[in-house]
């Protein structure tokens, strides 16, 4: 009877800390613990000029360069100005980032951000003008035009109040860049292939290169914590597409270092299954100090020549809760973690110091990370 008691006791504690979220592990696809080598993505940028905004552009006397781009893009199309001459505020100097897609194609069309980089208020209802898009080496991948759509506003008059909804400074441009060359990426080259952990850890790559021996036989060797080398078969040299494919969708069990992640602006505690603690003793207690001031009033009596007095009385209260005190035994199970710290009372925030408090005494084995 005692022992069904216990048992429901520390059930009602592990469901009332409810800040405190519980992980074990669980069987995982080959595909969301890792990806293929060499399959990635590229980041694009170029300079350009918004035109067609309502007065909310640079300003001419401290954008010389963005005056000075307008001057050149005009005098490609035969039109030769004095730079001197130029006002104009319906334009702005933006950056135009993207990220280039593995295996897109010539024609393709991708999205890119628009943000502006000079003094302009709003690139509301502009349109971007061509703008070719650079890798980091130098080369054109795709050039971005259109309508800029930023999602936000700012109304308002110079001399009144204003009011702001997001960045009116940044927008995007939906399908606004075409790509114009593409970046070869090869898979199978030679026959092999490697995957790429998406964190690093021996057990789990030596998990994967032993799931995938199973299937089919000794392909797979884990080179370091993080990349797992595999040899194609025969069979799928022509269809490296396939063999991906099939070892994506493979089950796999990850393996991860004891952690406990705090966050102390919300009160948020995740603690990982692997998490032991050594026996320790917790106390818990706190002492409340409360200072009031009371206002008093002294009236004197009626047709006297007393003045009225105003005095300011301070009261000092003192009241130090219990402390209490539990003895937690060498355990491995994660439930008797949560079940002692809410036996002494703890609050969240009470419970991220309590476990800092034990990790540096050396009774808690796992890695604290405050966020």
């Amino acid at each position: 009877m005692r022992k069904w008691i216990a048992a429901m006791t520390a059930a009602c504690c592990l469901l009332s800390f409810s800040s405190v979220a519980l992980a074990d592990s669980a069987v995982s696809r080959i595909k969301d613990i890792a990806k293929v080598q060499g399959v990635r993505s590229n980041q694009l940028m170029g300079y350009g000029l918004v035109v067609g905004l309502k007065g909310t552009g640079d300003k001419a006397s401290k954008s010389s360069e963005m005056v000075q781009a307008i001057a050149n893009m005009l005098e490609n199309y035969g039109l030769t100005v004095n730079v001197a001459n130029l006002d104009p505020k319906n334009v702005a100097a933006v950056m135009v980032t993207a990220t280039l897609p593995p295996f897109v194609r010539e024609g393709d069309t991708i999205d890119v951000t628009v943000s502006a980089m000079g003094e302009a208020k709003s690139i509301q209802g502009g349109t971007l003008l061509q703008t070719p898009l650079r890798a980091a080496n130098g080369e054109v991948y795709a050039v971005a035009q259109g309508a800029v759509s930023t999602g936000g506003f700012e109304a308002g008059s110079g001399s009144g109040s204003t009011a702001t909804k997001n960045f009116p400074t940044v927008g995007t441009t939906a399908n606004g860049a075409i790509v114009e060359r593409s970046v070869e990426d090869t898979l199978g080259t030679n026959g092999t292939l490697a995957l790429s952990l998406s964190r690093s850890d021996f057990t789990t790559a030596s998990r994967v290169a032993n799931t995938i021996n199973a299937m089919y036989g000794g392909i797979a060797r884990a080179s370091n914590p993080g990349r797992i080398d595999i040899t194609i078969p025969p069979f799928y040299r022509n269809d490296v597409v396939g063999f991906v494919a099939s070892i994506e969708s493979l089950p796999i069990m990850t393996d991860n270092i004891a952690k406990v992640v705090l966050n102390e602006r919300t009160g948020t505690i995740v603690m990982g299954g692997n998490v032991t603690v050594d026996e320790c003793a917790i106390t818990q207690g706190g002492l409340m100090i409360k200072v009031t001031r009371d206002t008093e009033v002294d009236q004197p009596a009626p047709f006297t020549y007393g003045s009225t007095m105003v005095t300011q009385n301070d009261n000092t209260e003192v009241s130090e809760a219990p402390s209490s005190s539990i003895v937690l035994p060498a355990t491995s199970n994660i439930s008797d973690i949560v079940g002692a710290l809410n036996a002494v009372g703890a609050t969240p925030r009470d419970t991220i110091s309590i476990l800092q408090a034990m990790k540096a005494a050396g009774a808690i084995h796992a890695e604290l990370e405050l966020i």
